[in-house]
């Protein structure tokens, strides 16, 4: 018996004529992610709608790795074996023995498919055959047809027959890769990094950029931007991490501009640094964490003059979620305690006491109109730090 794990997903078995597509870029980006966390000794193929790992490792290790990939909606630990019932029965014992380090489950089932018809059983025989062999075998443990604790699977496909138990539930989506290229603002707060996550889930190709206040203030955001980003890239969720310093830039504009608009004026300034960014990488949309009404510069009125800085498209995938859902979504995806941390913002910098909620863009771009913004630009993105993990 070789140990497997079987990968299966959802949405990409609805992509019709399309889905070759989506299923090669998965394995594509499995197969890269297996390599640069360390794993060697394995292989992938894909097999009747799912994708085949077969290796010599840990099965759980791989399986939590791989439930973190964009596009896998369930993986399963079992084990490929050749297609006759004494084999099936002895993978089948195998599953059972190591269903929970060590412990045995309460009830069981066994639920056979049969995709090669030359195989002389069919899935009620095999059913039968291999689950009252298991039974024997495990006399202790209950048969149990509805809601089992372990649900043993055998599926008769063409060149073997695969027997798994384990199954682990992944963040589903489509593959990274397959969405197109965007350029995702990041701070070391709790949302960014949830948007940053939702798009790559949806299979865009994301470069992250992370606006630091250093050197007015310290760097301590710049560290916990790259953990993230670093854990991000374990699952080809982010490809490459800008750090830009704009501390003094957004001294100036606290010095020269009216104190109200301080804060739109910093957003302004960034989203060009984004685009500006997003045109080198060519990159086809901006992402923010933004969330409506959650702050002074996330109004309706005021993200519409934010917008009016750039002539590309702005994504906020969580525009309608509450700080508890996005809190929440953190929690799961393993940002949260990074996020939570203590670090200087540069959104914050030098925050006016009343920060206008309804900005009129007439007054905005006559703010800003003496700014050497585009010397600014060139000069911050020449002065940027990046990290490249694809």
């Amino acid at each position: 018996m070789n140990r497997i794990c079987l990968v299966h997903y959802h949405e990409i078995g609805l992509k019709g004529k399309n889905r070759s597509f989506f299923e090669k870029k998965l394995e594509s980006n499995i197969k890269k992610s297996l390599e640069l966390n360390g794993f060697k000794d394995f292989s992938l193929r894909r097999i009747s709608g799912r994708i085949l790992i077969e290796h010599d490792g840990d099965s759980e290790s791989i399986l939590n790795l791989v439930k973190n990939i964009p596009g896998c909606a369930r993986t399963s630990a079992g084990y490929k074996c050749d297609q006759t019932i004494d084999a099936m029965i002895e993978a089948g014992c195998e599953v059972m023995r190591n269903f929970s380090e060590g412990r045995l489950p309460e009830s069981f089932k066994v639920s056979a498919r049969r995709n090669h018809t030359n195989f002389e059983k069919d899935s009620m025989e095999i059913n039968q055959l291999v689950g009252g062999s298991i039974s024997d075998a495990f006399p202790e443990v209950k048969v149990q047809m509805k809601d089992p604790e372990l649900d043993i699977r055998v599926e008769v496909i063409e060149g073997g027959a695969y027997v798994y138990g384990d199954s682990v539930v992944g963040v589903g989506g489509l593959p990274v890769g397959t969405g197109g290229k965007v350029v995702a603002m990041l701070s070391s707060g709790i949302d960014s990094p949830v948007s940053l996550w939702s798009m790559a889930r949806r299979g865009a190709e994301v470069c992250a950029v992370h606006f630091s206040g250093a050197p007015i203030v310290t760097s301590e955001s710049e560290y916990l931007v790259k953990e993230i980003c670093d854990n991000f890239s374990k699952y080809g969720l982010v490809d490459k991490l800008y750090i830009v310093r704009i501390g003094k830039f957004q001294k100036q504009i606290a010095e020269e501009c009216p104190e109200r608009l301080r804060i739109i004026l910093y957003r302004r300034f960034m989203y060009r640094l984004a685009q500006s960014i997003a045109n080198a990488e060519e990159a086809k949309a901006i992402v923010t964490g933004e969330s409506l009404g959650q702050v002074a510069s996330q109004t309706i009125d005021n993200l519409s003059v934010t917008n009016a800085a750039v002539d590309m498209q702005v994504f906020r995938p969580l525009i309608g979620s509450d700080k508890q859902e996005i809190t929440d979504r953190a929690i799961e995806i393993g940002t949260f305690d990074l996020s939570s941390q203590e670090a200087p913002d540069c959104c914050t910098l030098y925050m006016p006491k009343t920060p206008e909620t309804h900005a009129k863009i007439k007054y905005v771009e006559l703010a800003e109109k003496d700014l050497p913004i585009n010397d600014w630009i060139d000069e911050a993105i020449k002065d940027s730090k990046v990290i490249t993990y694809s």
